[in-house]
């Protein structure tokens, strides 16, 4: 019961601000395009649904192109990493010193130099994503027990089969760790670079319904990118049930599940 409740708190937090929002809004009479009330927001959530799906489609798959390169880049400096000591001490830094400037100015950037198509969108997901799978991953490889590593070695063992049955295998749920943030990230890093230049997806949507003064439809543009965030978090969850072991499995949910004891 404890368990349920602790997982049923964030919700009843979410309905009640809800609640409070929608009352405030109705007894105050703050127009539409001033804030909307939660139930604005739902109506034009449902009435413009099409349209937004429409846009969601480019964006989603911005999003996705992103976080395929970003996965590819991320395995490969995350073993160079672990693997070249003198790699990390040179590159490491600079991966730092890419999330310290503001996507928003890059991405005009990104756009005089590729153009006005998918590929500044792409980019800008990447920038935004590739970091924390880089980390997370190379964290992941520098933890294995010795132990392991040693009988593997003991056997006669390469480096690339260190790699290949010990190391990478063991980091997957520091991986999995990096996907769910790059994920989350993701929808977010492709409506960023929607923002500057654009004629399709939920970012040039977003930037039109405010220039309206359509704060209901940004609102519900807003929910979507919610929703499309968390669909994107449950997929890497998906792959990870997928990939790995039954009791690297359960490992990883109980990670996730920790409940308080107090």
């Amino acid at each position: 019961m404890k368990k349920k409740g602790y997982k049923l708190a964030p919700v009843i937090v979410i309905l009640a601000l809800l609640a409070v929002w929608e009352l405030v809004v109705r007894l105050a009479g703050i127009p539409l395009y001033v804030l909307p009330a939660p139930s604005d927001t739902i109506s034009a959530f449902a009435e413009e649904f099409p349209v937004l799906l429409g846009h969601a489609g480019i964006t989603v798959m911005e999003a996705l192109a992103g976080m395929a390169i970003s996965f590819v880049i991320g395995i490969l400096m995350g073993i160079l990493i672990d693997a070249l000591p003198t790699f990390k001490r040179c590159v490491y830094p600079i991966l730092v010193v890419t999330q310290t400037v503001p996507t928003i100015v890059l991405a005009p950037i990104f756009i005089i130099y590729l153009g006005f198509g998918y590929a500044p969108k792409i980019l800008t997901v990447v920038l935004m994503c590739f970091f924390p799978i880089v980390v997370s991953f190379s964290d992941g490889l520098g933890q294995m027990d010795q132990g392991y590593l040693n009988l593997v070695k003991a056997y006669g063992g390469s480096r690339l089969q260190v790699y290949r049955l010990v190391k990478i295998p063991s980091a997957m749920i520091s991986l999995l760790s990096g996907l769910k943030v790059s994920a989350t990230y993701s929808i977010s890093g492709a409506v960023v670079g929607e923002w500057i230049a654009s004629q399709s997806g939920l970012g040039y949507y977003l930037i039109r319904a405010k220039n309206g003064f359509m704060l209901d439809r940004v609102f519900a543009c807003v929910l979507m990118i919610i929703v499309l965030s968390l669909l994107m978090n449950g997929l890497v969850k998906l792959f990870g049930w997928a990939v790995l072991p039954m009791e690297r499995r359960a490992k990883a949910g109980k990670q996730e599940e920790k409940i308080p004891l107090d």
